[in-house]
Parts: structure tokens; C-alpha cells; sequence
């Protein structure tokens, strides 16, 4: 008799919009687990691990809500709100009754959320207390809780989705502006789940700290992940790093994923005074992490390994790295880090089995190995585009290629290297080659008192200037002149256009609802002539 993975690998009709029901449907034991929130759900107490039925269960609730209250087939409705449960359980609901869910950041400007929703052109809103009151115009429907006052038993039949149906609506980070609205379908944001199915279950998997932005395409992965692998998963609704670290030592999980800004965090924290031996593995997807955060975190934990005598488990934990967005639909890119990893430098590893990856002239010529270019995406996880903004969806296209906006090169091993985003950096085919992501991977290796740091560029009477900005550890003396191996780090092409370098607090960065720092925002500040932190060398 098959597995239930294999079963669900097997299935044609399961995707991103189903999962829970075909679970269910496929045999799966409804006192088994289901998902655990760090806050309330209707009359379940905060960290009460669902199991699988009470899951369904509560979901039920919000779908004989939901019709209910007039919702069905193609209305889209945005969810703004901060805890982990408000979010994921709507998500499950509106899915069910064939609607779009539209996940919102919690964190996002009111003027700039409510333009997004304006563009989005939604049926409605479910707005938790807090941010239903920084909208004055969006149709509210009710919040999030609210939903969950419905009564199973009028639960209507689950939504018979299409392959092509969509079934969420996330957003990027928000670098330049107004988010755009990225758009999955059932199809798109199961298809590497699928194909992990077929894999053996990776260790650390079977108990995960979800630690990722809970609105994020990234959390819907993973709760369709951990309901299909039938894990046990809990969702924090705060991802900053005292808080991480306090649920690893509380809760134990074997696996944990996030972001690199949550790395970084973590990496400040002395880590050999916490409890993380149950970590077996650290999992990143969106930008790549540096190599200093990365070395400290394999240092704890423990992982398995196959020797000689058997398997044994091993000081020191994996960390799993690569490259991924909301469009691309999963990390594209995997490389595997521990203690005795030597394969650093930005390097992002080699594509996923189901998916294609190329580096790109401007034109869509693929450029050979060493030569750097845009990196090109294809894969049947890929967004189809972005919601109601063919413009951009058709921008980011190139030679039946999608374009992630990083800058890439490749080796002669087909390993991938990432360098920049392409709006951060100073990079045409011909003439100066300067990048701010790889600059700053350079200035981090070799400074260990540097606990993070901004590299950003701008362009002045003709000449590309750059300022560096570094975050100290509390023993370093932020006085001294760290001009002479900030730029033997970055290079002489780098070197040669630096005009500042400044030591700069924790919560002198601006950043995105995601924690990306915003080099726009920056550059135009270094325009307008503002300069953060004190210039300690020229």
C-alpha cells in the first residue's frame, strides 16, 4: 500500500487551494497533527496543537461564515492582520469556498495599504482591531476572528478547484513603493511540494519552527508542506530574533525556517548561552544569508550523519541556503552549509530538480560560465503574474525566461553565484562592475567585529560614489579607522569609489515590511545630502 505521501504525489487534483481536505480525504488520522499558533484560536488557548481534525474543524467554522456572508467563487479578499492564526486560517477558509485570499503585512504604511487594496479592487477586507482603524475607505467585512463564530455543520462543499484557478494573492517586499501583487494558482504553488513528495523526507522536517513573515508565499508553502508530510509545525506571528530564540528553547523544534534577517538577528546573540541542541536544521529562503551568520548558527544544534559504523549524530547543525521570492513559488536554488562548508561567497548552489536556471544578456542571450548577467527562472512554480498589472508581469519576462532582478554568475560546475539585486548595483554588460550585496559578503568575512553592514551607491556629477555602513558588535571600538580593510575586502574596482564609511546602530536602516533594507529609500537619502551615523574614514 502506498504512503500518504505517495498518495498525494500521485494525486492529480491536489494543489495549493485543497490540502487540507485531500489529506483528509486520503485517509490521513484526524487526531494526528494539525497546525499550533502562539496565540488563541476561538476556544483553543494560545501554543494548543491542533491536531488534524480540530484543524478542519475550525476552518469549517469559517467557511459556513463565509458563505454565509455572500462569499464564493473569484471574490477577492485581503486579510490585514498580525497573528499567525488570523492569517493562515482565513487563507484555508477562503480557499474553500473557490475565493482569493489576499495576505497583507501587518507591518505596512496605512496610505501605502490602502492604495494596494485599492489596485487589488477587492470584494473585501478582514482586518483585525488594530488595522481596521488605519482604513478609511476599503470594505471592511469583519475581522479575522469574527469568521470563526460560524457554525461547522453549515459548512457548504469544498470548492472543486481548476488547475489553473487562483488561489492567492501575496506581495513583494515593497523596496520601491506600493508592493506588487504576486499571484499564485493551485497549480503554481504546489508544484515543488509535489516534488518534494517523491523525495525522502529531509531530517528536521517532522517538527518545524516557522519563523518565516506569516503573510508571505513562503508560510503557505510551508503549511501545505508540514499538512502533507503530516508534521507537526508551529507559527509565530513575531519573527524577530529574542522571540526565535525563546520558542527554540521552549517548543524544541528540529528544524527552523526564516529569512536572512532573522539569521542576522540571530547571530548577534551570544548563541552558546541558549538551548538550541534540538535544531538539526536552519532552512532560508528570499535573499541568500552571509557566510558570518550562517557559521555561527551551524556551530549549535546537531545533525545526522552515515560513517563507517552507522548512523551517528554529529555536533553542529545543516543550513540550508539558496535564493527564492514570491514569484519564483519556492526557493529556486539549494546548498547545504555546515561546520566543515568552504563553499561561501554568495554562492546560492545548484537549481531544484523541477527547475531551469540561465544567466541572461539584456537581449536574452545566455551568457557563458564567469560572465555575469540576469538571472533567468523557469519552472512550473513560477507566478503566472502579477494581479491586475500586466505591465510588470510582462516586464519581468525575457525570451521565455522569468526575471528574478538579481545579478548572477555561474561556474564550470553550474553552481550559482549571486551578486546584487539589479536596482541596487552598478552593473552594465560593459564598464564598472559594482555590487552591493557581494561588497558587503566581503566586508563581513573580514571584519568579524561587524556584525551587519549596508553597502549603497549612488551616482553624482557623473561618478559613482558608495557609502558603507557598519553595525558594530558592543566590544568594538567605533572609533577606530576601518577604512584600509573595508576596502582591501570589496576590492579595488569598489575601493576606488568609496566616499564614506560610517558605524551606524541597529535602527538606523530602513527597512521593508520583510526586514530587506531599503536602498532606494537610502540612496535618496545620500542625495538629499543626509548621511547616517558618523563618517569614520574616507
Amino acid at each position: 500500500m502506498k504512503s500518504l505521501r505517495a498518495q498525494l504525489a500521485a494525486d492529480p487534483t491536489i494543489g495549493a487551494g485543497n490540502v487540507l481536505g485531500t489529506v483528509i480525504a486520503h485517509g490521513a488520522d484526524l487526531q494526528g497533527p494539525g497546525l499550533t499558533f502562539d496565540t488563541a484560536v476561538d476556544h483553543f488557548p494560545a501554543e494548543h496543537p491542533l491536531t488534524l481534525g480540530e484543524l478542519d474543524e475550525r476552518v469549517q467554522a469559517r467557511t459556513a461564515w463565509l458563505r454565509e456572508h455572500g462569499i464564493g467563487r473569484r471574490d477577492v479578499v485581503a486579510i490585514w492582520a498580525t497573528e499567525a492564526a488570523d492569517i493562515v486560517l482565513s487563507f484555508l477558509a477562503l480557499t474553500r469556498v473557490g475565493a482569493i485570499p489576499a495576505l497583507m503585512n501587518g507591518k505596512m504604511a496605512p496610505a501605502i495599504a490602502e492604495e494596494y487594496i485599492r489596485r487589488l479592487r477587492v470584494t473585501g477586507v478582514l482586518a483585525d482591531a488594530e488595522h481596521r482603524e488605519k482604513l478609511s475607505e476599503a470594505p471592511i467585512l469583519a475581522e479575522p476572528k469574527d469568521v470563526g463564530t460560524g457554525d461547522p455543520a453549515e459548512a457548504p462543499e469544498h470548492y472543486r478547484h481548476h488547475q489553473d484557478d487562483p488561489v492567492v494573492i501575496t506581495h513583494t517586499s515593497g523596496t520601491t513603493g506600493v508592493p506588487k501583487a504576486v499571484l499564485h494558482t493551485h497549480t503554481t504553488l504546489y508544484a515543488a511540494l509535489k516534488h518534494l513528495l517523491t523525495m525522502p523526507q529531509a531530517q528536521g522536517t517532522d517538527r518545524i519552527l516557522n519563523a518565516l513573515p506569516i503573510p508571505h508565499t513562503a508560510t503557505i508553502l510551508m503549511v501545505n508542506q508540514v499538512l502533507g508530510n503530516r508534521a507537526e509545525m508551529l507559527l509565530l506571528s513575531s519573527q524577530d530574533a529574542p522571540n526565535v530564540l525563546r520558542q527554540i528553547e521552549r517548543w524544541k523544534p528540529r528544524g527552523v525556517y526564516g529569512f536572512a534577517v532573522t539569521w542576522a538577528g540571530l547571530a548577534r546573540e551570544d548563541l552558546s548561552r541558549h538551548d538550541l541542541a534540538s535544531v538539526r536544521m536552519w532552512f532560508n529562503t528570499g535573499d541568500c544569508a552571509h557566510e558570518p551568520h550562517i557559521r555561527k548558527l551551524v556551530a549549535v544544534g546537531s545533525r545526522e550523519t552515515v560513517t563507517r559504523q552507522g548512523r551517528t549524530t554529529v555536533p553542529g547543525s545543516h543550513f540550508i541556503d539558496g535564493l527564492g521570492s514570491s514569484e519564483m513559488g519556492h526557493n529556486g536554488f539549494h546548498v547545504t552549509h555546515t561546520i566543515d562548508s568552504q563553499h561561501y561567497g554568495r554562492c546560492i548552489g545548484k537549481p531544484y530538480q523541477f527547475a531551469e536556471a540561465t544567466v541572461l544578456d539584456s537581449r536574452g542571450e545566455e551568457l557563458p560560465a564567469g560572465k555575469p548577467g540576469l538571472l533567468g527562472f523557469r519552472s512550473p512554480s513560477v507566478s503566472p503574474g502579477y494581479w491586475n498589472d500586466s505591465v510588470n508581469t510582462y516586464r519581468f519576462r525575457l525570451n521565455g525566461w522569468f526575471l528574478t532582478g538579481d545579478l548572477v554568475y555561474r561556474d564550470e560546475t553550474g553552481h550559482f553565484f549571486h551578486l546584487d539585486r539589479v536596482p541596487d548595483a552598478v552593473a552594465g554588460f560593459e564598464g564598472p562592475q559594482l555590487y552591493t550585496s557581494m561588497s558587503e559578503e566581503r566586508i563581513l568575512a573580514a571584519l568579524p567585529e561587524v556584525l551587519d553592514c549596508t553597502v549603497i551607491i549612488v551616482q553624482e556629477d557623473g561618478r559613482f560614489l558608495t557609502d558603507v555602513l557598519l553595525e558594530l558588535s558592543q566590544d568594538a571600538d567605533p572609533a577606530a579607522d576601518r577604512s584600509e580593510p573595508v576596502r582591501r575586502a570589496v576590492g579595488e574596482e569598489v575601493a576606488a569609489t568609496i566616499r564614506r564609511i560610517a558605524v551606524i546602530g541597529e535602527d538606523d536602516v530602513p527597512v521593508t515590511v520583510t526586514g530587506k533594507v531599503r536602498k532606494v529609500a537610502l540612496r535618496q537619502e545620500r542625495l538629499d545630502g543626509v548621511a547616517a551615523g558618523a563618517g569614520v574614514g574616507r
